[in-house]
């Protein structure tokens, strides 16, 4: 079946400059534990038609005949600059073209060892692939653009890792995405002094993933549409930033390897879901000074565009750059308040009403540290339209905040919270109302993939090899319960 699919060389034909040609590892089992058959008709593939073996075959076994690329790229880790990175246990399996028109890439990440592994073994551990899996699919139905997995395969070796325990089991993933580019392919060029490859490489982004921006002649000064490139992928990093934050989401590691010049999020390895408020709130365990920390992710992703701005200066006139980035931060909180004024049932609210909502939000789950999720959730069934009449209904049962000894008048912003949300309902019609309900329903799920969710899943695959929890909550996840 994968093999019949219509592939597009789109990132082979910009040469060999830009990847090297690998072959995958040869793996002693393969045991498919996951297929992504949601995925299957944006390709044009009937899921009921695809077998488990055609998933083995075409990504267990790399049965092929196109070239597997494993992609060049440098890229600041932890603010350091590292020139020894690339695909060192992934490459790009194939590109094929979605219903939609847009050209999407099967990537894969434990597929074995490239000129760019280094020491390491080029594998990923079955733990690694299913908390990938999980965070991808979590993410989506929270409403964050990111890449999704299409399948994972255990692949019957045992690795040695310092962060599990070990002998641990392996496997290989298959990532459908937007793009395999990232700011640091564009930041190897700048490091080469490659200016035409640069060039190269931007108008072939421009021309595959951002169709709305038209080109002049070929021999035209294109200037203007790398400026409208470069404007709208401060737009996009926005945006997504947004929809991270909005859904407690901490990354973990946010170097500019890891950001995608289409503005999707993908690679989850440190990743972690808030438990309660915290701005310093760290993913990764070796993250020690915090720099990715949940709270500072904005910071961060403007900070990589930045970054980005010293390579494309090649083509790009630095001061448009600049006053691009300068909206960043409105994009920024523009999304981040309407994700929030969704999450909290409303689908708009004048200026100033909406501001203080959102403070004094973000203030109650700072103050009391109730599970920022549970928050959420419990407000999408308490909620009721008589909450309109009936100020003593909001929050009736506060069991989420106070203890039994506690009375709602020791929290004083509780107490302000239910004052504002109140106020904010006297002028609903009773349809207005549901409609909010409905919303509150759909945007905030009872079911979140915190890390105890994670490892009791983990621990019924490692124990028993029981899957049956782990596609339990997928199914969760996937209804948005």
């Amino acid at each position: 079946m994968f093999l019949s699919l219509e592939y597009e060389p789109a990132l082979e034909s910009l040469g060999a400059d830009y990847f090297d040609e690998v072959v995958a590892a040869e793996f002693p089992g393969h045991i498919l534990r996951y297929r992504n058959d949601l995925l299957l008709p944006q390709f044009g593939l009937e899921p009921t038609e695809v077998q488990d073996a055609d998933f083995i075959q075409a990504f267990g076994k790399f049965v092929g005949v196109r070239p597997f690329l494993a992609l060049r790229y440098h890229g600041y880790q932890f603010g350091e600059y590292n020139s020894r990175l690339g695909d060192g246990r992934g490459f790009l399996y194939g590109q094929v073209r979605g219903n939609d028109g847009k050209l999407y890439d099967f990537g894969t990440k434990g597929s074995g060892t490239t000129p760019y592994s280094r020491s390491a073994d080029g594998r990923l551990t079955l733990k690694g692939g299913v908390r990938e899996v999980l965070a991808a699919e979590a993410l989506h139905y929270l409403g964050v653009r990111t890449s999704r997995c299409l399948s994972l395969i255990e692949t019957g070796e045992s690795l040695w890792r310092g962060d599990e325990p070990s002998p641990t089991r392996s496997s290989v993933m298959v990532r459908f995405s937007n793009s395999h580019i990232r700011f640091g392919t564009f930041e190897r060029l700048h490091y080469l002094k490659r200016k035409d490859l640069t060039r190269k490489l931007l108008d072939h982004v421009i021309q595959y993933y951002y169709p709305q921006i038209t080109f002049p002649e070929p021999e035209a000064d294109k200037t203007d549409s790398y400026i409208q490139f470069y404007a709208e992928l401060v737009e996009r990093v926005a945006q997504l930033t947004a929809q991270w934050m909005a859904a407690g989401f901490c990354h973990g590691v946010l170097n500019t390897d890891n950001m995608s010049i289409t503005g999707e999020s993908f690679d989850y390895g440190p990743y972690a879901f808030i438990p309660s408020y915290n701005p310093e709130f760290t993913a990764a365990y070796f993250d020690y000074y915090r720099r990715y920390s949940y709270g500072n992710q904005p910071g961060i992703c403007a900070l990589n565009l930045e970054m980005l701005q010293q390579p494309l200066a090649a083509v790009i006139p630095t001061e448009e750059m600049v006053a691009a980035l300068g909206k960043f931060g409105a994009y920024y909180y523009q999304n981040y308040q309407q994700l929030m004024l969704n999450k909290l049932g409303f689908e708009q609210l004048p200026e100033a009403e909406g501001k203080e909502l959102l403070e004094l939000t973000v203030r109650l789950l700072q103050e009391t540290q109730v599970g920022y999720h549970a928050f959420f959730a419990e407000l999408a069934q308490q909620f009721s339209p008589i909450w309109r009449d009936d100020f003593a209904q909001i929050w009736s049962n506060l069991s989420l905040f106070l203890s039994e000894k506690q009375a709602a008048s020791e929290l004083p912003v509780l107490v302000k919270w239910r004052e504002l949300y109140y106020h904010l309902l006297q002028n609903k019609s009773h349809e207005q109302l549901e409609e909010i309900a409905q919303r509150l329903r759909e945007q905030n799920p009872k079911t979140a993939l915190l890390r105890p969710v994670i490892e009791e899943v983990w621990q019924d695959i490692t124990q028993e090899d029981n899957w049956e929890p782990f596609y339990q909550l997928l199914k969760r996840i996937q209804a948005k319960n």
